[in-house]
C-alpha cells in the first residue's frame, strides 16, 4: 500500500477539572490539554498509540490544517496510512504537554484566580507529571491500555516513564534517541540556554506578558545553542562547511559564514512563536528525569516494575543522546527479563535523526509496529 497523509487534522481541547498535584507539591486546580487523533479506535479499544513530543513539539503530529496546508505535522513522515505508524491499523493520539505554549495550559495561559497569565507562577513540571496528565486524557478517550507509547528525545523519556507510572496500561514502549537520564554535559547545555533567557532584560522574572514584551534575544540564543547540539558535525560540514555568504571576509562581527546565517535564522524563527517560560519548563523536565534517583542510582531496580515490551533505537552520530546511553537502558531492561529490541541506526543527522525520513530507521519502526498490529483487532 502506498503511504499517504492522514489529511486534514483537527485540534481538540480537553478540560480537566480535577486538581493535579505536581511532584513539587504544587497543585493545579484545573487545566486544558490540546490533542489530535488519527485513525479509528477499534471496538475493544486495544489499538491506541500515544505519541509524546520532544522539547519544542506539540499536538500537531501528522496531517495538515484546512486553513493552513503548509502546516504539516512534525512527525508526518512517520504517521499516516501505509506509514510505519499506520493509521489504517492504529488510533494515534498526539498532545501538547502541560506547560506548553500550543493551547495546553501553560505559563502564557490565564490564571483564573488572578485574571493574568500564570507566568513565573506556573509550577515546575516533571516527566512524571506529564504522564499523570496523559493518563487522564487516556481515561477521557476510553483507552485503558495503550498498544504503544512512543516518542523521541524527551518524548522517549515520557514513554519510559509510562512503563514505570502505569506498567499495566502500556504494552509496548518505543524509546527513540532517548536516555535514562541526562549527562552532566547535557544539563550544562540546558543551563546555559536557560540563562540566556533568564538574563534577557525583557524577561522580567517570567512575567513579561503584561508588559507587552518578549525576551526574544534570550530565546534566540537558547535555540541557537540547542540547535548546534541537535545536529552532527558531518551535517554542518556537508550543508555549510566554511562557506562565506559574500564570498569574502568582512573583518567584522556581523553574519559572515553560512552556518551563522542558518543558526540566526533558526533562532529568530523560534523566538517568534515559542514561549520563554515553556522553554525553561521543558529543559528542567529534561534535567530532572532520572528514574534511578529514587533507587540510589540503581537503574535495574527502577525498571523492576516495568511490564511492557521495548523497542530502543539510537543513532550513531547523536552525541547528545549517544548510543551508549541507550545501551545502558537496554542492559537494565534485560536485567529485569523484559522483551527488548535494540537498534543502532547509522545516520549522519545527529540527534535530529529521529525526525528524518531514513529508510533503515523507518523499516525498523515498521517491522516492530507491524508485529504490534497483529496483536490488535482492527
Amino acid at each position: 500500500m502506498m503511504s499517504a497523509s492522514v489529511g486534514i487534522a483537527s485540534a481538540q481541547r480537553a478540560h480537566f477539572g480535577t486538581p493535579l498535584t505536581f511532584r513539587s507539591g504544587a497543585i493545579l486546580p484545573g487545566y486544558d490539554l490540546m490533542y489530535e487523533t488519527y485513525g479509528t479506535l477499534n471496538a475493544d479499544k486495544s489499538n491506541a498509540i500515544l505519541v509524546c513530543h520532544a522539547l519544542s513539539g506539540h499536538h500537531h503530529v501528522a496531517g495538515y490544517y484546512a486553513d493552513d496546508p503548509n502546516n504539516i505535522g512534525w512527525w508526518d513522515t512517520m504517521i499516516g496510512p501505509g506509514k510505519p505508524v499506520d493509521t489504517n491499523k492504529f488510533f494515534v493520539v498526539g498532545l501538547n504537554n502541560l506547560g506548553g505554549c500550543h493551547g495546553s495550559t501553560g505559563p502564557s495561559s490565564i490564571n483564573p484566580e488572578s485574571g493574568k497569565p500564570y507566568g513565573a507562577s506556573f509550577p515546575v513540571v516533571t516527566v512524571a507529571d506529564w504522564v499523570e496528565s496523559q493518563a487522564r486524557l487516556a481515561d477521557l478517550l476510553g483507552v485503558r491500555q495503550f498498544a504503544a507509547v512512543m516518542g523521541g528525545s524527551l518524548g522517549g523519556m515520557q514513554a519510559l516513564q509510562w512503563s514505570l507510572s502505569y506498567p499495566e496500561r502500556v504494552r509496548h514502549v518505543l524509546a527513540i534517541a532517548a536516555a535514562p537520564h541526562l549527562t552532566a554535559e547535557n544539563i550544562a547545555f540546558n543551563d546555559v540556554a536557560r540563562n540566556a533567557i533568564l538574563t534577557d532584560p525583557d524577561f522580567h522574572g517570567g512575567n513579561f506578558y503584561e508588559r507587552g514584551v518578549v525576551p526574544r534575544r534570550g530565546l534566540r540564543l537558547a535555540r541557537m545553542l540547542g540547535h548546534i547540539t541537535y545536529l552532527s558535525d558531518d551535517v554542518m560540514a556537508d550543508k555549510f562547511g566554511r562557506e562565506l555568504r559574500s564570498g569574502k571576509l568582512d573583518y567584522g562581527y556581523d553574519i559572515e559564514f553560512e552556518i551563522e546565517s542558518y543558526l540566526r535564522h533558526q533562532g529568530d524563527k523560534f523566538a517568534a512563536y515559542f514561549d520563554a517560560n515553556t522553554y525553561l519548563l521543558m529543559t528542567k523536565a529534561l534535567d530532572y528525569f532520572d528514574p534511578a534517583r529514587e533507587y540510589g542510582g540503581n537503574l535495574d531496580k527502577a525498571f523492576a516494575v516495568a511490564r511492557a515490551n521495548f523497542l530502543v533505537l539510537s543513532f550513531t552520530t547523536d552525541w547528545r543522546f549517544s548510543p551508549e546511553r541507550s545501551r545502558t537502558l537496554v542492559k537494565s531492561l534485560l536485567h529485569n527479563r523484559l522483551n527488548v529490541s535494540y537498534g543502532e541506526i547509522t545516520s549522519t543527522h545527529g540527534h535530529d535523526s529521529f525526525l528524518i525520513q531514513h529508510t533503515h530507521y523507518h523499516e525498523v519502526m515498521r517491522a516492530y509496529l507491524d508485529r504490534i498490529a497483529v496483536e490488535v483487532a482492527v
